[in-house]
């Protein structure tokens, strides 16, 4: 049986790093990479992408839409960590555990997209709600997200870890301008006819999210509690490897949320928390982790797997 060329593109990023790490040591593909000298080669890289059969980008937006431009080989399949084809019709959405048929999607897929590290949380924990139709598709929905530093990339390691450490800001609410890029991918795939507002945030840690959905129960239709989005919850990921829904006694026994506390896993932890009519959903993930490199390998994982 002959292996499945894996070429990473830029694995000198935070994303990059972290999946090259989880790739080390596999033995049922083989991974690829450029020397030092060759990574801002475009002829070595354009050479290096149409000899592999799968690429993992892990490129700034333009980059990765001229890596996927030098591309005459048909058989290489991507997968895309960058923001480029977020929405795109002609890629496949890489949330596995966004619907029933989306892991089949994937691994049929000649072209993937790997969700955001924010949107991974609010889509996760909005879809399911507004498919079975317990949150309205026009329910005006606000979004607060505090990242790691690691969020930023190379540039928040440096900001936070360099030799001006002492000079960061220890938090930071950043997207004033209500335009962030993560938004339009929100939408679309948790299914919302309304824009959202989205409020992100960086933390003095370097990595983990913690997310959250504020909901007045008055705005939901007739009979909708917080145990009732809880049990759609819980019956969306009920099985998944990588999703995971407190109960509501879990979550109602907790007095604070630690964005750091999945840290090192590809897990994506969901929670319910209810009182007085208000409902507040969140979500607590590593943004290196399943907002970042883990989905990328759990896709890597299905297009292997389906080929």
């Amino acid at each position: 049986m002959t292996l499945p060329v894996v070429f990473i593109d830029g694995d000198q990023g935070t994303t990059g790093l972290q999946i090259h790490q989880r790739l080390q040591g596999r033995t049922d593909l083989k991974l690829v990479t450029l020397p030092a000298e060759q990574r801002k080669n475009p002829v070595s890289r354009a050479a290096a992408i149409n000899a592999c059969d799968i690429a993992i980008l892990c490129l700034p937006d333009d980059a990765a839409r001229a890596a996927v431009a030098s591309i005459e080989n048909p058989n290489v399949r991507v997968i895309d960590a960058s923001s480029a084809h977020r929405t795109d019709p002609d890629w496949v959405y890489g949330f596995a555990q966004m619907g029933a048929q989306q892991k089949q999607a994937i691994a049929n897929a000649t072209r993937i997209t790997n969700p955001g590290c924010y949107p991974t949380g609010a889509i996760g924990l909005l879809r399911p709600l507004l498919v079975a139709g317990l949150v309205p598709k026009d329910y005006p929905i606000t979004i607060n997200a505090v990242s790691g530093y690691s969020g930023k990339g190379r540039a928040g390691v440096d900001e936070f870890e360099g030799p001006d450490a002492a000079q960061a800001t220890p938090f930071q609410i950043y997207g004033l301008g209500l335009a962030h890029k993560h938004v339009p991918e929100i939408q679309q795939y948790s299914g919302l006819s309304e824009r959202p507002v989205f409020i992100p945030a960086y933390g003095s840690f370097r990595q983990g999210i913690v997310l959250t959905v504020a909901l007045q129960l008055r705005l939901l239709p007739a009979g909708v509690s917080g145990t009732t989005l809880h049990q759609c919850l819980e019956q969306h990921y009920a099985g998944s490897e990588f999703v995971e829904v407190l109960t509501m006694e879990q979550s109602g026994a907790l007095t604070g949320l630690d964005p750091r506390v999945l840290n090192g896993t590809d897990k994506l932890r969901l929670m319910v928390f209810e009182n007085a009519g208000h409902v507040l959903l969140a979500a607590v993930f590593d943004n290196l982790g399943k907002g970042a490199a883990g989905a990328a390998v759990q896709n890597l994982d299905l297009l292997i797997a389906g080929h």
